[in-house]
């Protein structure tokens, strides 16, 4: 049974008595204090500080004792002695427990076994924690306590901190790439009367004063095409889509995306730009382009492998499948699909099956048919392809993009042909209005930032590369064990 309840109000009671002597157990601001790791990095004897934290760990007893003291830099310990912050504040201390956060000054030295400590000569209870940390806390594993109670595993996980601060950093680069490449940020609508720019279920929600119904944007393509007609040439958005869909170590319903447009370009050019991407940010990150992923190294040196969507799967695969009934080779290849799976999807299946796993180093997989890609230019010599790659790395789809169809007559076309295989979707007809008044040729391109994140941080699962990932509901109250 859980002691936490307990060791609950054994908190509740300790802070009763600082109030009752006159302490604060909930301080306010503490300005000034300088960063521990600048303190290990820039060492000065007897230098005074002021530094704020988490308390995670407590020795000794009589009349000195040490502790350690962890902000979002690095741990620094802390001596705590009688005679120097009187009787009064040292008798506070047996107050103080492991997760509480402190202000304290004091002095530079290093102890006798060569460690940067902080002499404190005065501090403050600056929040008091009520519940402990998770035992062993310096090394939390649950994983379902990970993901659910995220900012126990920032406390306990120095490396899953690390992680989620090279995700800033990559995404800080891209930005600063794109910008300078003369792109223009941008923001789309997240909430959409009709759902466009990918095959995928979308959330639904309603909006009570227009009193209809919205959906959660699955992709920001047709918006951004509308900004390519307005006139800019050069855009971007890095955002958040959503698909009401499966959730995986490579999936969640919830995810970030960046889609890229240029004007006057096509999916060559886009080819380009996606190595230059991964390749400088990954320079940034690890200065080096030879990556560790799982058991193996990722090779990053451009220019990366190329090749084609049906060459390749017909050659795991040993059938035809440009030339042959899709279904009838789908069963040959003894795929378990749903019967009334649309050809598009039995195409990816296969190509997932057969293919997609075995693309560790980064190819890209160009031209694919054009059932599977409504929004592409076909192919000027073979018009059941379009000219699309998707890049994999890794065995996972890491970028998509397009030579984008500029044609308005065509584009309703297809569109057309995609609601009758999806039952009756509506059409967009502001965007194919918005074709109308013409589209220059461009290049589009989409990145998953998780799975880039999981690539350049070395991880197995996209929910350790995402704060709050999306969990099912616990079934029963999971409470973590005290310290």
């Amino acid at each position: 049974m859980s002691k936490v309840p307990g060791l609950i109000q054994e908190r509740l009671g300790k802070i009763a008595e600082l109030r009752r002597k006159g302490f604060s157990p909930y301080g306010s601001r503490f300005k000034d204090r300088t960063p521990a790791q600048v303190l290990h990095d820039s060492f000065t004897p007897d230098r005074e500080v002021k530094i704020a934290g988490r308390l995670i760990a407590k020795r000794g007893h009589g009349k000195a004792m040490f502790a350690d003291l962890r902000d979002e830099s690095a741990k620094i310990q802390l001596y705590i002695k009688t005679d120097i912050v009187g009787e009064e504040l040292f008798g506070l201390f047996a107050h103080i427990d492991i997760g509480d956060f402190l202000g304290l000054e004091g002095r530079l030295f290093k102890s006798k076994m060569g460690e940067i400590t902080v002499e404190v000569h005065t501090f403050q209870i600056l929040t008091k924690s009520l519940r402990p940390l998770p035992e062993k806390w310096h090394g939390l594993k649950d994983v379902e306590v990970r993901y659910r109670q995220r900012y126990l595993d920032l406390i306990a996980n120095d490396e899953v901190r690390k992680v989620f601060r090279v995700r800033s950093k990559i995404i800080s680069e891209i930005r600063k790439i794109l910008i300078e490449k003369g792109f223009l940020e941008v923001e789309t609508p997240m909430m959409q009367a009709i759902p466009g720019g990918a095959r995928a279920e979308p959330f639904k929600t309603h909006h009570n004063a227009l009193d209809m119904d919205l959906y959660l944007r699955v992709a920001p393509e047709l918006y951004l095409k509308r900004l390519l007609i307005g006139g800019f040439e050069k855009v971007f958005e890095l955002n958040r889509n959503f698909r009401n869909e499966g959730i995986s170590v490579r999936h969640n319903p919830e995810f970030t995306m960046i889609e890229i447009y240029e004007a006057y370009a096509d999916y060559t050019d886009m080819m380009e730009l996606t190595e230059e991407l991964f390749t400088l940010v990954a320079e940034k990150i690890h200065h080096s382009l030879k990556l560790p992923y799982g058991e193996r190294t990722l090779d990053l040196t451009r220019p990366w492998k190329r090749i084609r969507f049906y060459e390749e799967l017909n050659k795991r695969s040993g059938l035809d499948w440009q030339a042959g009934d899709i279904r009838k080779l789908a069963k040959q290849a003894k795929l378990e699909i749903d019967p009334a799976l649309p050809e598009v999807d039995i195409l990816n299946e296969a190509f997932g099956h057969f293919v997609e796993g075995e693309l560790f180093a980064p190819t890209f997989v160009l031209d694919y048919p054009a059932v599977t890609t409504p929004l592409a230019k076909r192919h000027e010599h073979n018009e059941k392809l379009v000219y699309r790659f998707e890049l994999f790395a890794a065995g996972m789809e890491l970028a998509n993009a397009f030579s984008e169809l500029n044609d308005p007559v065509e584009q309703r076309s297809r569109m057309e042909a995609q609601r009758l295989d999806e039952n009756g979707k509506v059409l967009d007809e502001d965007f194919l209005a918005a074709m109308e008044y013409g589209m220059p040729p461009a290049g589009g391109l989409g990145i998953g930032i998780d799975r880039l994140v999981m690539i350049l941080t070395n991880q197995q699962s996209i929910r350790d590369v995402i704060l709050f990932p999306h969990m099912r509901p616990q079934q029963e109250s999971q409470e973590p064990s005290e310290q």
